[in-house]
């Protein structure tokens, strides 16, 4: 039986979790057949380093796929990260491989070593980070430019720290109630633009929004991101619908455009949650139900590789079969057009969600299309366009 050492963000209501991550861990065997939980472990410093590797159902190996680190907090576990920060559902349909590292002990606590308060420890979380990275992408066929970096609490003060640290190989970073620690803060040396998405609630009693001596208020990390991505200074605000008013806490998207290689610097900001992974069924009190974060983190990651942004932004000109388009603006909060080359006759434009799944299509003719924003929520989307019943063309739209 494995015996769970509850994570701090989640001691407001131990005994429901207890109960919940013992269920977990006697069902965790009996997973369908083609999806697949690896513990595995490396050497590294002359200390044996686990972690945890999920294997969707539809990974085979003929292609190169994404993957995540998902770290967890203070005191807990790669096992229950990978339940508490779940991107498994996601994984199944999207195709990336999503890795928990597991944190050593320090003063007898599982950590993460980022300075503030693990002072003192002495163990290269960066360096093991960067040998499970190599290790990984030995056995698997993972694409290297597209490999990212989130965590919860002390997992989210980790991301920071390989955005400083191991850049050349992350390719952009969510934090989930964490920031920024003095001794991550002032030497960062990241080497490309780094696209950053911060999640927190100003209201969390553990990792203060407004900072503290161990810990850059949120602002302040926020800003540093904005400044060396040379992103655009005035944000767009947007107050996200209350889906769940039983939750107490509302939402809004803070969105830095522009940046360098076209990378954002994006924040949810919670007002009225908690120390708490949104959207989590187990997240216990203070978790925000308006939206889900590893759905919200997902969506952004996909937007980049290594290089910046993968997604046509404004003007943008797409060339496949011979089948020239514009489309613009892009991304758009009311209506984006696609301009055609030459005369369409009886063309079908169909529009699919992030995870890929058909919402909507359009039959039209002539040598433009105009695309309604109508309901659709703010997020990613892509397009397939056919003429006469053959697959001529690709693209990704934005709407903000």
């Amino acid at each position: 039986m494995k015996i769970f050492i509850l994570p701090l963000q989640i001691k407001l209501n131990i005994n429901f979790m207890k109960n919940i991550l013992l269920f977990l861990s006697l069902i965790l065997p009996f997973l369908g057949p083609a999806q697949q939980i690896i513990e595995g472990s490396i050497i590294h410093d002359g200390m044996q380093r686990d972690y945890i590797l999920y294997i969707p159902d539809n990974y085979s190996g003929n292609e190169s796929v994404p993957l995540i680190l998902n770290y967890h907090g203070y005191t807990s576990t790669a096992y229950e990260q990978m339940y508490y920060g779940d991107f498994r559902s996601i994984a199944d349909t999207a195709g990336f491989l999503p890795v928990h590292p597991q944190g050593s002990l320090y003063l007898g606590i599982t950590h993460w070593n980022v300075g503030g308060w693990t002072i003192g420890s002495t163990v290269d979380d960066v360096g093991f980070s960067d040998a499970l990275i190599d290790s990984l992408l030995a056995e698997y066929n993972i694409d290297p430019l597209r490999v990212y970096a989130t965590g919860m609490s002390n997992g989210g003060f980790m991301s920071f720290l390989l955005a400083c640290q191991l850049s050349e190989k992350i390719a952009a970073i969510a934090s989930v109630a964490g920031s920024m620690t003095p001794e991550t803060y002032d030497p960062c040396n990241p080497v490309h633009p780094t696209p950053i998405l911060q999640i927190h609630s100003i209201d969390d009693p553990l990792v203060p929004y407004s900072g503290a001596s161990w810990t850059k208020p949120i602002d302040d990390a926020l800003q540093y991101w904005v400044d060396y991505n040379n992103c655009f200074g005035l944000p767009t605000v947007t107050a996200l619908p209350d889906i769940d008013p039983n939750d107490g806490s509302t939402v809004e998207l803070i969105v830095y455009h522009d940046g360098d290689s076209g990378t954002n610097v994006e924040h949810y900001k919670i007002t009225g949650g908690g120390h708490t992974w949104p959207g989590n069924a187990i997240g216990g009190p203070g978790t925000n139900y308006d939206i889900d974060a590893s759905v919200e983190i997902w969506k952004f990651f996909m937007r980049y590789d290594l290089n910046g942004s993968v997604i046509p932004t404004g003007l943008e000109t797409i060339s496949e079969n011979d089948f020239d388009i514009e489309v613009y603006p892009n991304p758009f909060s009311s209506f984006t057009t696609i301009r055609f080359q030459d005369l369409k006759e009886n063309a079908v434009i169909t529009l699919y969600n992030s995870v890929g799944e058909s919402i909507v299509a359009y039959r039209f003719s002539g040598n433009e299309f105009i695309l309604k924003r109508n309901a659709l929520p703010a997020g990613l989307y892509f397009f397939q366009i056919a003429d006469n019943g053959k697959f001529s063309t690709s693209g990704k739209l934005i709407v903000q």
